[in-house]
């Protein structure tokens, strides 16, 4: 999570941003948080300083809210402007292309404390880069100077004239000036990677952290010096300053040696945490240290440290400080955000709170990567998340807290749980596939690491989850993604299959205690076997991701969907639609097994990509036609076990999609708008309702119908005919 931005008028309120592309704010000091989606990760937010209701938030354009993130409208480029938007990468990452579009993307912003009519904006169009002036409101925009290369701060100088403002723009390796209207550029003594300032009564100071140390400044940038931090070996981070006092300012450190036990186990630690001055960067006092098994008594954390430790989440990534409150202050990390109120001297989670069961629950700020929300057959109340980076979590109060269920689950296995099944006739005996390898099927996972050298496995668990012991005796070590389990096979001898990533489809005759590879008739070398599925007559499936990330077709990057009709002893190769050769998910009509659903990921082409969508087989694959393509990168599609004519299906953009009509029709799914979805689950115990599992949003429970809010705060709309086009 990155960007922690207080505001101005009330530090209650506050926002936090996260690469999977989720946005959060809070009105109650972290208490509770709300989800919101802007198409794309946020790389900055700005609260206006002289209208509380007012934030801006940048992401490949930029937004405003007039309502207190509420609801967010288009400011940049105009909607009128826009001409389409790019969707044809492997992520399905917005570009929105406008004309006129005169500043191309907007790096860094800035409002105008006295006149927020005026907005500043450092901005980058092929290449160059530049300093553009709105005076309304961002209707439209002027170009004031010529930037080095693209900024990633700007600051407007409250104690400056309102005619001729002094705005401080940094970048990686410049500090600009723009003071009486004249621009002074200067070099950096590094390369910085974060950069922060404050004024306060004609005092002006400058932090600034790079792979070599920490900088301070007191001329606006124009000169530099190295601070020093505590420690040996220090490197710094993120840095934070308050924009009203500028003396206190906060650091996040890594691989601190500590100096005052020189030559002992502890010297060669590697500590991190921060680090606080509150003299202008004279001295400097450590005010969170922790490293590998030894948590700090003052960093008062949810489950992440205790399940993980205090190494998993690390030190901060990114700080916010109040600008009206140099105590209080925001890190975020790799799960997490932390609070001080009291200048460091204690930091306390905002992503999950304690129950009194000793399990924990939610306050809304999740970004987790989740593949499926599981229910025992025997209790309904027990219920499993399979997860990537935190592995499996159970609940036995039906959703309402969560607990880690991975004890017996080898460590180096741990990272991700991919799939989970129980024995239908035996209470408590189910089976997981775990692995070190996440975000799979996603071609970036194997960019610069063979799929040979994935760890992973079966486990088996008798007492309903809550411990573990492998089963794996045969089976390569591997990534497995998906199990399924004849519901056929007797009790005493269950036929289990895995999906395995670079290996194929292993089967078990034996309730998984041993394994045995079953690729005759699969044709590709180290296939990317992703999923299973079995028609009502026992017919298997197993789709074959796409190995190249591009979606070059015609070579063996392609994927590929295979059947096998007698228990994986040999497979047979089924056509994909023409010009498709992703295929992602497949679900097959429980009453007419030859009718097939094959949800379908995009190819980079195009402009929204092509290749991608729903599509329907009346005739076990021989044939296929187009239903859904509106949405061409998507994960899964599913079908409702208690009403068969109901479809779901979901993916990467922003979309959720419901058919009431076997496929043939589909309607947008209401409320739910997060920009990556994994797939719909039909909650087993309210009709009308479901949950989507998503990719670093967690996991949404919402009706099919809508009526949960009133506004669409998580998609906002383009000029209302092009969006509808679209």
């Amino acid at each position: 999570m990155f960007h922690p931005t207080i505001s101005w008028h009330d530090p209650n309120t506050v926002l936090v941003a996260c690469d999977m592309t989720g946005s959060y704010i809070t009105y109650d000091g972290g208490k509770s948080w709300r989800m919101f989606n802007l198409r794309g990760p946020v790389e900055f937010f700005a609260f206006d300083p002289s209208s509380a209701n007012v934030i801006y938030a940048g992401t490949r354009a930029l937004w405003r809210s007039t309502d207190s993130g509420e609801t967010w409208k288009l400011v940049y480029p105009n909607p009128l402007a826009v001409k389409e938007i790019r969707m044809n990468s492997d992520h399905a990452d917005e570009t929105i292309v406008a004309d006129p579009d005169p500043l191309g993307s907007i790096r860094a912003f800035g409002i105008d404390p006295g006149d927020d009519h005026i907005l500043y904006a450092a901005a980058t169009k092929q290449k160059r880069s530049a300093l553009f002036e709105s005076r309304d409101f961002g209707a439209s925009w002027k170009e004031l100077e010529e930037l080095p290369e693209a900024a990633t701060h700007l600051w407007v100088d409250p104690g400056s004239p309102g005619n001729s403002r002094t705005l401080v723009i940094a970048g990686k390796h410049f500090v600009a000036l723009r003071k009486n209207l004249r621009l002074q550029v200067f070099p950096t003594p590094a390369e910085f990677t974060d950069v922060s300032a404050g004024f306060s009564k004609g005092k002006a100071v400058s932090y600034a952290v790079s792979r070599n140390g920490l900088y301070l400044s007191k001329d606006l940038g124009a000169t530099w010096r190295e601070a020093e931090l505590p420690g040996q070996g220090t490197r710094a981070v993120a840095v934070a300053t308050s924009l009203h006092h500028p003396d206190v300012a906060y650091v996040s450190y890594e691989h601190m040696e500590d100096a005052t036990s020189v030559n002992t186990p502890e010297s060669r630690a590697e500590w991190f945490g921060v680090a606080k001055t509150g003299d202008t960067g004279s001295t400097w006092q450590v005010v969170w240290k922790e490293r590998e098994g030894h948590p700090a008594a003052n960093i008062h954390d949810a489950w992440i440290t205790e399940r993980l430790g205090p190494e998993w989440a690390g030190n901060p990534l990114a700080l916010g400080v109040a600008e009206q409150d140099p105590n209080l202050a925001f890190g975020t990390d790799y799960g997490r955000a932390m609070l001080t109120t009291d200048g460091g001297a204690t930091w306390n989670a905002l992503y999950s709170k304690k129950t009194e069961s000793g399990s924990w629950t939610t306050t809304g700020l999740d970004v987790t990567t989740s593949y499926g929300i599981h229910f025992d057959p025997f209790d309904p109340r027990r219920q499993f998340i399979t997860y990537t980076d935190i592995g499996l979590f159970r609940s036995e109060d039906n959703g309402q807290s969560w607990q880690s269920s991975t004890q017996g689950v080898p460590r180096k296995w741990l990272n991700t749980t991919y799939w989970v099944v129980f024995d239908p006739d035996v209470r408590g005996r189910m089976w997981s596939v775990n692995s070190d390898t996440h975000d799979l099927p996603r071609p970036k996972m194997w960019r610069k690491r063979s799929v040979l050298d994935y760890r992973g496995g079966v486990c088996r668990s008798d007492d309903g989850g809550k411990t573990w012991t492998v089963s794996n005796s045969g089976m390569d070590e591997t990534a497995p993604t998906h199990i399924l389990l004849d519901a056929r096979s007797p009790a005493t001898a269950r036929v289990l299959y895995v999906a395995a990533m670079g290996r194929g489809v292993y089967k078990s005759i034996d309730g998984g205690r041993t394994w045995t590879l079953k690729n005759h008739g699969i044709t590709q070398s180290q296939p990317l076997a992703w999923r299973l599925a079995q028609d009502s007559k026992g017919t298997l499936y197993v789709v074959i991701a796409r190995r190249s990330e591009d979606g070059s077709i015609g070579n063996e990057g392609d994927g590929a969907l295979y059947l096998s009709a007698d228990g994986a002893e040999s497979w047979q190769r089924i056509a994909l639609p023409a010009g498709v050769n992703g295929p992602n998910g497949i679900a097959i009509d429980p009453r007419e097994p030859g009718r097939i659903y094959l949800a379908a990921w995009a190819r980079a082409a195009g402009i929204h990509g092509d290749g991608g969508g729903l599509f329907i087989s009346d005739d076990t694959g021989k044939s296929w036609r187009q239903v859904l393509d509106r949405d061409r990168h998507l994960y899964d599609v599913t079908i409702d076990p208690s009403i068969p004519e109901v479809l779901y299906a979901s993916g990467f953009e922003s979309s959720a999609w419901r058919s009431t009509d076997r496929g043939e029709h589909w309607a947008r799914i209401p409320d739910f708008n997060f920009k990556w979805a994994h797939r719909v689950i039909p909650d087993p115990a309210e009709t009308g309702w479901v949950y989507i599992t998503t990719f670093g949003g967690s996991i949404w429970h919402g009706r099919v119908d809508g009526g949960l809010r009133s506004s669409d705060i998580a998609t906002p709309q383009l000029d209302p005919s092009r969006e509808a086009q679209r």
